[in-house]
């Protein structure tokens, strides 16, 4: 399959640079994938697309403030530093830039020595792994040093870091956020479960794989990077009852849905289960964990947009792209919403 069939043109003034005030109050195209009907709403309206029954899945991620800018000891030349995950205590596989200054055995400082990293191993893919070294608790070392680690195509500087942040966030360990969940308020959710929506969470480290475009023409040749999952018994048994009721379960971003297609594949049906997933999901793979999908507006050739299509249908979503660039919606990570069903 061409890489070139997930192409669309976007004028670069539609990335959103910054989060709206209010959360709720960015867009929200409904598609339906029976009737092929696209709809424009607000995302508060989405009560309305939601029965009694359904259950709304998150990724209760948090984001560690992962970005990291520091100089070598030896020389004082900088580098930055992205985590991207831990491999065990006090060692991580993280990027480098520039790369070719980091070399085995190479220490670089942060915060006048507050935190230290020493390269131990370069990767296949030009990453490299570091053991740091520091003076008491590394979560509270690197909340005082670290940034928040926002896409290459956001250029503003975030005034709050935790409107990069779900407001369910919880398990520290994702280099990036799980975009879609940025669009609920507490209120919203709260809302949501009064009228009889059940929510559920799991577990998806968003990793490497979210920094990488696919590089190759042909998209069965590209290679996504493992991230970690984990999804509870309790979520688990939770899906299964919901399934077995007849509500529909409507995941909430990709990584949620990654996480859902990962364990409904190895096991057939929904249960306990951690570890890491490669799954990468395009046409004609159809999904079999979901009946419905939040996500934001992705990237051109991205594997994002090729894991939707297999839900939606290529053509249906190109044409919802197509609409969506007319109709000057925000795309990416700050930018609107997307409901399929």
């Amino acid at each position: 399959m061409d890489i070139k069939q997930y192409d669309f043109e976007l004028p670069e003034e539609l990335i959103a640079q910054v989060p709206l005030e209010d959360r709720t109050s960015s867009r929200l195209m409904v598609l339906n994938r029976e009737d092929q009907t696209i709809k424009h709403q607000q995302f508060s309206d989405i009560k309305q697309f939601i029965q009694p029954g359904d259950c709304l899945v998150l990724n209760d991620t948090k984001v560690l403030p992962a970005r990291l800018y520091g100089a070598k000891e030896d020389t004082g030349g900088k580098v930055e530093v992205l985590l991207l995950h831990q491999t065990e205590e006090d060692e991580w596989d993280v990027l480098v830039k520039p790369a070719k200054k980091v070399k085995e055995g190479t220490r670089i400082e942060f915060g006048d020595g507050q935190l230290v990293a020493e390269c131990t191993d370069i990767q296949e893919h030009g990453g490299r792994r570091v053991r740091f070294s520091y003076e008491g608790i590394f979560l509270e070392v690197l909340e005082s040093l670290g940034e928040m680690p926002l896409p290459p195509y956001i250029k503003e500087q975030l005034s709050d870091r935790d409107r990069y942040q779900t407001v369910y966030a919880k398990e520290e360990g994702s280099a990036a956020a799980p975009t879609a969940g940025l669009h609920f308020t507490n209120e919203l959710l709260q809302e949501l479960k009064d009228e009889g929506v059940e929510l559920a969470y799991l577990t998806l480290h968003v990793g490497l794989g979210t920094f990488r475009p696919v590089s190759v023409d042909n998209v069965e040749e590209h290679d996504m990077h493992a991230e970690f999952y984990q999804l509870s018994e309790e979520t688990a048994a939770q899906l299964n009852r919901v399934r077995e009721n007849g509500g529909r379960i409507i995941s909430v971003g990709t990584t949620s849905t990654r996480t859902l297609e990962t364990v409904i594949r190895d096991y057939g049906t929904f249960q306990e289960a951690s570890g890491w997933t490669d799954i990468f999901i395009y046409p004609p793979q159809k999904l079999k964990a979901i009946d419905g999908l939040i996500t934001n507006f992705h990237l051109p050739k991205s594997t994002l947009i090729m894991l939707v299509s297999a839900f939606a249908d290529r053509d249906f979503i190109l044409e919802a792209y197509h609409r969506a660039v007319e109709e000057r919606y925000r795309f990416f990570s700050f930018g609107d919403a997307m409901l399929i069903l």
